[in-house]
C-alpha cells in the first residue's frame, strides 16, 4: 500500500500504555496505518519490544517517551510535551490507553490510598497529559484525542469502585474539552469503549476466567484508527 493511502500517513500519534494490551495493539495498528507513533509507558525498557516490532514491520520509526502516570507531576507532563514539541513540532493524535485497577472491592472496604492511586492514573494523569499537549495539538491542522472509556464508566457496576469513578470522570472530561475546542474546529475529542478484551488487567481482576473467551485487543483497533484519522472529521464530543 502506498504511504499516502494509509489512513494515518504522516501523522504523529502519542499512545499511552503502549507496552501491552489495548495500548500495545493501538500503537502497532497506528504504526501499520502510517503514523509515527510516540510510545509511552512507565519505563523505556518495557517499550523496546513494541519499538522493535514496529521497525521490523517497516512502519515509520517510532519514538519512546517514558512517563510514570502515577508519580509524574505537572512539571513532568509539561517537560514530556516539550520533548515532543522539540522533536516533531506538533501532535496529530493522542490515544489514552493506559489503565490501572488493583482489585474489585465493595465501597465499604476500598482502601483510601488505592482509591487515590486509581483516580490518579486513570483520570488525573490523562487530564494533565492532555493539558500539556494542547498547544501541540493546536499546531496540527486536524488533531484528535481519544479517551479509552469503559462500560462501568457509563453505567456503574458493583465492586468497580475508583476505576468506575475515574472512567465516569473521563467521560465528563471528554465532553467538556470537546465543547471547549469545538469552535476552533482543529481538535476532535471523543471516547471509545472497546468492551471486554483479552488483557493482563482483565486476567488480574478475573483470575478464574478463561481469557480465551474474550477477543484479542487487535480486533478493536479499527475504531481507534477511525477516530484518529481524517475519516472521523467533524465528529467530536461522542461516546463511541
Amino acid at each position: 500500500m502506498e504511504q499516502n493511502s494509509l489512513p494515518l500517513a504522516e501523522r504523529i500519534i502519542l499512545v499511552t500504555g503502549a507496552t501491552e494490551g489495548i495500548g500495545q495493539a493501538v500503537a502497532l495498528a497506528c504504526a501499520h496505518a502510517g503514523a509515527t507513533v510516540i510510545l509511552s509507558a512507565f519505563k523505556a525498557d518495557d517499550l523496546e519490544a513494541v519499538y522493535d516490532a514496529i521497525v521490523a514491520a517497516g512502519a515509520p520509526e517510532p519514538a519512546m517517551l517514558p512517563l510514570n502516570l502515577e508519580t509524574a507531576t505537572e512539571v513532568d507532563f509539561i517537560a514530556a510535551a516539550n520533548i515532543i514539541g522539540d522533536t516533531f513540532g506538533r501532535l496529530d493524535g493522542l490515544a489514552h490507553c493506559a489503565a490501572f485497577a488493583p482489585y474489585l472491592s465493595r465501597i465499604d472496604d476500598y482502601d483510601a490510598t488505592e482509591w487515590e492511586r486509581v483516580i490518579r492514573i486513570n483520570l488525573t494523569a490523562p487530564f494533565l497529559l492532555t493539558q500539556a499537549c494542547l498547544p501541540l495539538l493546536r499546531a496540527s491542522t486536524a488533531a484528535s484525542i481519544v479517551f479509552t472509556a469503559d462500560r462501568v464508566g457509563r453505567r456503574g457496576q458493583a465492586y468497580w469502585g475508583a476505576f468506575a469513578a475515574a472512567k465516569f470522570g473521563i467521560e465528563g472530561l471528554m465532553q467538556v474539552l470537546a465543547d471547549e475546542t469545538r469552535a476552533g474546529g482543529h481538535i476532535r475529542v471523543n471516547s471509545f469503549d472497546p468492551g471486554i478484551v483479552r488483557t493482563a488487567l482483565r486476567a488480574h481482576l478475573y483470575p478464574g476466567e478463561d481469557p480465551h473467551t474474550h477477543p484479542e485487543p487487535a480486533t478493536i483497533t479499527d475504531r481507534y484508527i477511525y477516530l484518529l484519522s481524517a475519516a472521523s472529521s467533524g465528529i467530536t464530543g461522542q461516546s463511541c
